[in-house]
């Protein structure tokens, strides 16, 4: 059986058993900031488990993919070294959110397993949490599984927890037997569970979520308890193929021939084992690489764009070793995206930006191999007592990738050892501070009067102003906020801001509070910030009015945000994806992935198509429909966005249709104009474009018409001739400071004739100090290094004020620098006079305030040198 049926018969399986199939959410989790990358098929419900979230269905199955790299779960440094170790993968999983419990799901797991895949019952063992009695009755019960069997064990192995606090319990695994050929040698004779993972492979743990741990630690019981389970795609397919190790299943086994190929190196062939490792590594860093920049990741210096360059310079280390030196990852990454197409067809979508991202790293990863390479021959220079300090070897490979192998080859051929035990303290805390900056503690943690909020109706796509009733009033720190059982005010949300707007009195009019603010605290919750005009109490009934300007404002830009996306892939292509958005009242700021600046004939012809769309006045469509019917519809799904079941569809036209829960107008004709302001870079691979609509582009258009009026009248010149006029102004510009220059330089030679004969003789060398004012730093340093290189043997300190200040500018022939530093000379006149600066031995510059101290500090400037000669 392939890896691709053992995916979809599990899925069709628990659909089977009333089970919802969940399409797997991004690699990128969305609004988590303690997860680095989604690392398990329970992260998408989260929020479900918390009771933060309800879905229409309380059974759900997934096929999620998963990455293991950084932060606390870190698979990096095993992989390809072990049979089992990867930093991407799939996790088969099936969960109920307070529907069935243990019975059930040991009865699931148990004929999927035995019935479906048909593993022989001979070969399975089973592991439950030491005090769980009705886990391991349940086995024996529902399964027929002898007691023998059944295994109990600690916390460490059999006991779950989300968090410190919160949803946790017992859990279960399942594990089978490969036989005595897969020990490790020299433990052929464990038995389970003593064997350490060699011979017997968990293939499947069942968690069952039945406590809620509280800050004391005590444990009480969920009314409703849930089950999570999470079963390794590429270990089942090792077993149900036969295989030892993952990496020979079908899933892996044909990107580590197709890596082998391109590095010219046969896998499992009579090269060293490194050959082989070097395969797998890459195999398994191509299909990592590929999904994460599928899914908008770009290499970086930080977050999770840093995990991903060090996940692909491991592979290109790697494929270093073996000989390969020319670009070869993105060739890779394509071979990815086509052997797994079928279950992820995005992939192919994105393959065109993936190598383009990949291959960009490959020539950046290129150049600092070089600059590595000559940094550890100078660390190597430095060495004391033969031993290159733990912290330079660090720096070498945790900044520039050189692995701790390479560099112990590269210290023999210098008869040196590096100090491992230093380094292994600094890869620790390197590993400590990973793990604190994506604990995500202070962005994570939601206050307790927050969780536990009644649900709010949102009521303000049909109008702007809506009866309300005021359900809790929360004073925090200072500030008061209202939660409503609806309410018209937008919550800001999918990068649209919040609604502002009033809270009035139906009886008298009176205005009862300002709403400053709507936003989400949590999932679920919607909360109005707002500034009260009179007492307001829980119960109190009210009128909530929106600010129709600014939301009407808003809904021009956002629906004009769809629009320039639309026209961003139609323009340059449909790699084209949105990461990141704000929507506001005056402007709206649009990230897209792109990896090539947007010249001025593209960017005026994706501003012509989006207000092509806005002159045809075209009709904005809004459908509710399940999320799998609308991504078959064509409808695009966002980056970093968490969807329900149940999403909105914004279509316009032909042109543009997104998955959208934000507010939009009409037709197409309500947004007026779509002007673009700018567009540029804010890191590898994302740019960023802004743009205003409606009477934000009026007044734009107003104010620039009004001072190219202005301009037009002070050249005398019209409109039309504009651009030439000053264009030919500049011209005469330069013409004009080009004969200022000249001028300057016949003033200064004249100068220079003069202060020669000021040069004194000191010991041999022509000495001299003086002032020439009107001189900027660009013509005292061509006049100093003209009398240096004419007297051959000399010392030249010149200085210029004015009202900025001093310039100052010091110079020494070469045959002098050993006794006169013109740095620390040009440092010592500018102390004189309140100032500071310093440079080279030969050539140093210096700047400096007080004016009157300067005849001085220049005077001695002689007897210095002279004490320095």
């Amino acid at each position: 059986m392939t890896g691709s049926q053992i995916r979809q018969q599990f899925l069709d399986y628990f659909a089977s058993k009333g089970h919802r199939i969940v399409r797997s959410s991004s690699l990128v989790p969305a609004n988590d900031p303690t997860l680095l990358f989604t690392n398990a098929g329970m992260n998408q419900f989260k929020d479900v488990f918390l009771g933060r979230e309800k879905r229409d269905y309380s059974r759900a199955t997934t096929s999620q993919k998963c990455v293991r790299a950084g932060g606390k779960h870190n698979d990096l440094e095993n992989v390809g070294y072990t049979r089992r170790h990867h930093t991407f993968f799939e996790m088969l999983g099936n969960f109920s959110f307070g529907d069935y419990f243990k019975t059930d799901a040991i009865d699931f797991a148990w004929e999927l397993i035995t019935k479906v895949y048909g593993l022989p019952k001979e070969r399975l063992y089973v592991t439950v949490f030491r005090e769980d009695d009705d886990a391991e009755n349940l086995w024996q019960k529902v399964t027929g599984i002898s007691k023998s069997r059944i295994f109990r064990l600690d916390e460490k192995d059999n006991f779950w927890q989300m968090g410190e606090t919160g949803p946790c319990g017992p859990c279960s695994e399942i594990h089978y037997d490969l036989g005595v050929e897969a020990a490790e040698k020299g433990r052929e004779s464990e038995a389970f569970p003593l064997d350490g993972g060699g011979r017997f492979v968990e293939i499947w743990n069942l968690v069952f979520m039945q406590f809620d741990r509280d800050t004391a630690g005590v444990l009480t019981p969920l009314p409703r308890p849930s089950i999570d389970t999470g079963m390794g795609l590429e270990r089942v397919a090792a077993v149900m193929q036969g295989k030892l190790s993952n990496y020979e299943t079908d899933l892996i086994r044909p990107v580590v021939e197709k890596a082998g190929e391109i590095c010219g190196v046969k896998y499992e062939g009579p090269e060293m084992e490194f050959a082989n490792v070097a395969l797998r590594i890459n195999a398994d860093h191509a299909r990592s690489t590929a999904f994460l920049i599928a899914d908008g990741v770009v290499p970086s210096n930080e977050g999770r764009g840093y995990v991903l360059r060090k996940i692909m310079r491991r592979a290109m280390r790697h494929a270093r070793r073996l000989g390969v030196t020319d670009p070869y990852l993105y060739k890779l990454t394509g071979f990815v995206a086509e052997l797994m197409k079928d279950a992820y067809p995005d992939l192919l979508e994105t393959e065109a930006r993936v190598a383009r991202v990949v291959k960009d790293e490959e020539h950046r990863y290129a150049t600092t191999f070089l600059v590595a390479e000559k940094m550890f021959h100078d660390e190597a220079k430095t060495a004391v007592g033969g031993v290159l300090p733990g912290a330079a070897a660090f720096k070498l490979y945790d900044t520039y990738g050189l692995p701790l192998d390479e560099q112990e080859e590269m210290a023999r051929e210098f008869g040196l050892a590096i100090d491992v035990e230093s380094f292994n303290q600094e890869m620790e805390k390197q590993r400590s501070r990973a793990r604190a900056s994506w604990k995500g503690a202070d962005k994570a943690h939601i206050p307790e009067v927050y969780l536990s909020l009644p649900s709010t109706e949102f009521v303000g796509r049909e109008g702007l102003e809506a009866p309300v009733q005021v359900l809790r009033v929360i004073e925090r720190e200072g500030v008061t906020e209202l939660v409503l059982d609806r309410t018209p005010f937008y919550a800001e949300s999918g990068g649209q801001v919040g609604d502002t707007g009033v809270l009035v009195d139906p009886e008298t009019g009176d205005r009862v509070a300002v709403v400053e603010d709507t936003y989400k605290p949590a999932p679920g919750a919607v909360v109005h910030r707002v500034k009260l005009a009179g007492e307001v109490k829980e119960g109190a009934k009210l009128v909530g009015r929106v600010e129709r300007v600014g939301r009407e404002a808003t809904m021009r830009n956002h629906t004009a945000t769809h629009l320039l996306h639309a026209a961003l892939r139609t323009v340059l292509g449909k790699h084209v994806k949105q990461a990141g958005s704000i929507v506001s009242p005056d402007r709206l700021r649009f990230d897209f992935t792109h990896y090539t600046a947007v010249d001025a004939e593209e960017l005026a012809e994706i501003e012509r198509l989006a207000n092509q769309q806005i002159l045809a006045n075209v009709a904005v469509h809004t459908d509710v429909m399940d999320l799998d019917n609308a991504l078959q519809t064509g409808a695009m799904a966002l980056f970093g966005e968490k969807y329900g079941e149940k999403v909105r569809v914004v279509e316009v036209g032909g042109f543009s249709k997104e998955l959208c829960g934000g507010t939009h107008v009409v037709r197409t004709g309500d947004i007026g104009i779509c002007k673009v302001v700018s567009e540029g870079s804010i890191s590898a691979g994302v740019r960023r474009i802004e743009a205003i609509t409606g009477e934000g582009a009026l007044e734009r258009f107003q104010k620039t018409a009004g001072a190219l009026a202005r301009i037009s009248d002070t050249l005398h010149t019209g409109a039309d001739d504009l651009v030439d006029h000053v264009a030919r102004l500049v011209d005469q510009q330069k013409s004009l400071e080009k004969q200022v220059e000249q001028m300057k330089m016949k003033i200064a030679q004249a100068q220079a004739g003069r202060v020669e004969t000021e040069a004194r003789e000191v010991k041999g060398a022509k000495v001299l100090a003086a002032r020439l004012d009107g001189m900027d730093r660009a013509q005292l340093r061509a006049l100093v290094d003209s009398l240096r290189n004419k007297w051959k043997s000399a010392v030249v300190v010149l200085a210029s004020a004015d009202e900025s200040g001093i310039a100052i500018v010091a110079a020494v022939t070469k045959d002098l620098t050993a006794k006169v530093h013109a740095g620390k000379l040009a440092g010592a006149v500018a102390q004189a006079v309140g100032g500071k600066g310093g440079g080279r031995p030969d050539m140093a510059e210096a700047g400096g305030k007080d004016v009157a101290t300067l005849g001085a500090a220049l005077e001695g400037v002689y007897p210095k040198v002279e004490g320095m000669l």
